[in-house]
C-alpha cells in the first residue's frame, strides 16, 4: 500500500445552530479537501495532506487535529495570517457557505512551496475544491498534476457563492476542463454540475466528464446515491443510498471521495467497470454514517464502525 497525497484547503467552519433557544455557530475544523484526508486515514490509508496554514490558536487546532487523526503534515506551510471561516447554514439539502478572510489563509500555498519527492512519490494525487480559484494554490495544484506519477483524483466541489458572475462560472469551467483530462477519477455532485454545465441529469455530466478525457465518474445524488460510470462506452449503474438518521449532510461528499481514495490505495484500479460500483456502493455507506452524526471532518468513520452501522 501506497499514500496518498491531498491538496487543498483546511479552514475552520462555523456552523449555523441554536442553544437555548438563541442561535449559535458551531466550531468545526473543515476544508473539502481536509475531511478527504481525515477520511481516508479513519479508513486505514496513509495520507499526507498539502496546503497553507494561518499562524493562530484556530490554525493550531487543526495542525493538531490533523496529526491526531494520522494525516501527516509535511507538505503544509504557515502563514502569518489569521485562519479562514466558512459560514455554514442550512436551508436546503445543500448548506450554504460564506468564506471569510483577507488573504484567505488556504490560499497562500505556491507551486514553489511543494515537496516535489512527496509528490512524485504517492500513490494517488487528489486535487480540487476551492482553492483553484486562489492562483498560487491553483498553479501549485497544476505542478503536483503534472509532477505525480501516481493516480489522479479530481473533485471541482463548487461553490456558488465565490462565483459572483458568467465569467467567473467560465473561469472555473476552464479550470475544471485542465485538470479533467488526465484525471482517472472524477467525483462531483450533481449540484456542480448544474452550476458548471447546466446539466441537470447525472448521465448528461458523466458523458460531459468523459468527453473531456477523464477515466471514472461518480456523480453524486445526495439522498438519491449516485451515479457511477466506469469508461465512456460502458454502462452506467445508479446506486442507491443507504436509509440513514440523517442530521447533517456536510462533509458527506467528501467522504464518498475519502472512501474511493483508500481503496485505491488497497487494491488500486479495479480490474473491471463492475467493481467500481462495488466501491461506489460501500462509499455511499460511509457518507450515511457522515450523515448520521454532526460535522464534517469529526464524523468521518472507521472501516469498523461502517461494518458494525451496515453489517453484511
Amino acid at each position: 500500500m501506497g499514500y496518498a497525497v491531498v491538496l487543498g484547503e483546511a479552514l475552520v467552519d462555523l456552523l449555523d445552530g441554536e442553544h437555548d433557544g438563541q442561535p449559535v455557530y458551531r466550531q468545526a475544523i473543515g476544508g473539502a479537501p481536509l475531511n478527504v484526508a481525515v477520511g481516508v486515514a479513519r479508513l486505514g490509508g496513509e495520507v499526507e495532506f498539502v496546503g497553507s496554514l494561518g499562524d493562530d490558536v484556530l490554525a493550531g487546532r487543526i495542525a493538531g487535529f490533523l496529526t491526531a487523526a494520522g494525516v501527516g503534515r509535511r507538505g503544509v506551510v504557515v502563514r502569518p495570517v489569521p485562519t479562514a471561516l466558512a459560514v455554514a447554514t442550512f436551508a436546503g439539502a445543500e448548506p450554504d457557505f460564506r468564506f471569510y478572510g483577507e488573504p484567505l489563509s488556504y490560499g497562500l500555498l505556491g507551486p514553489e512551496d511543494l515537496d516535489v519527492p512527496l509528490v512524485e512519490g504517492a500513490s494517488v494525487l487528489y486535487a480540487g475544491s476551492i482553492v483553484l480559484l486562489c492562483p498560487p494554490v491553483l498553479a501549485a495544484a497544476r505542478r503536483a498534476w503534472s509532477l505525480t506519477t501516481g493516480l489522479r483524483v479530481f473533485d471541482p466541489n463548487v461553490r456558488p457563492r465565490l462565483l459572483p458572475d458568467r465569467a467567473a462560472v467560465t473561469g472555473l469551467r476552464e479550470v475544471v476542463a485542465g485538470f479533467v483530462a488526465s484525471a482517472d477519477l472524477v467525483k462531483l455532485s450533481l449540484a456542480d454540475a448544474e452550476v458548471l454545465y447546466a446539466d441537470s441529469s447525472a448521465e448528461a455530466a458523466a458523458g460531459r466528464l468523459h468527453d473531456l478525457g477523464a477515466g471514472t465518474v461518480v456523480v453524486t445524488l445526495g439522498a438519491r446515491g449516485a451515479l457511477v460510470s466506469a469508461d465512456a462506452g460502458g454502462t452506467r449503474v445508479s446506486l442507491p443510498a443507504p436509509a440513514v438518521r440523517a442530521v447533517d449532510a456536510t462533509g458527506a461528499g467528501d467522504s464518498v471521495m475519502a472512501a474511493l481514495v483508500a481503496d485505491l490505495l488497497t487494491d488500486g484500479v479495479p480490474p473491471e467497470p463492475a467493481g467500481w460500483s462495488d466501491r461506489v456502493r460501500y462509499a455511499l455507506q460511509v457518507a450515511g454514517l457522515v450523515c448520521e452524526s454532526p460535522g464534517g471532518a469529526v464524523a468521518m468513520p472507521t472501516r469498523a464502525q461502517v461494518a458494525l452501522r451496515f453489517p453484511g
